[in-house]
């Protein structure tokens, strides 16, 4: 049985006509409600599209490697270093 959740926000959404009796006979295929059927779907495709941010594998040379990198210590920029030398625009003006 499938978990109820609760609700509360709303998304509206403008379609063409022939959009939304594309969906209508989508949701009725899969015996769903168009709102059903919709959110469902989409939901689907963002977890798919979000998946690679999210989880990544990697086989033993990679993980090492990844180690390694995370283990290393920073490599210097002397465009960095200059640039947090100078004065920020958030720091505070003095006053003369």
């Amino acid at each position: 049985m499938t978990q109820r959740t609760n609700r509360t926000e709303k998304l509206d959404l403008r379609l063409s006509r022939a959009a939304k009796k594309t969906l209508q006979a989508a949701a009725m295929a899969e015996r769903k409600s168009v709102s059903e059927f919709v959110l469902d779907t989409a939901l689907s495709q963002a977890e798919e599209r979000l998946a690679d941010r999210r989880v990544f594998t990697l086989d033993a040379k990679g993980w090492n490697a990844f180690v390694a990198a995370l283990d290393a210590p920073p490599r210097r920029h002397a465009r960095l270093e200059r640039l947090f030398r100078e004065p920020s625009v958030f720091d505070p003006k003095s006053e003369p």
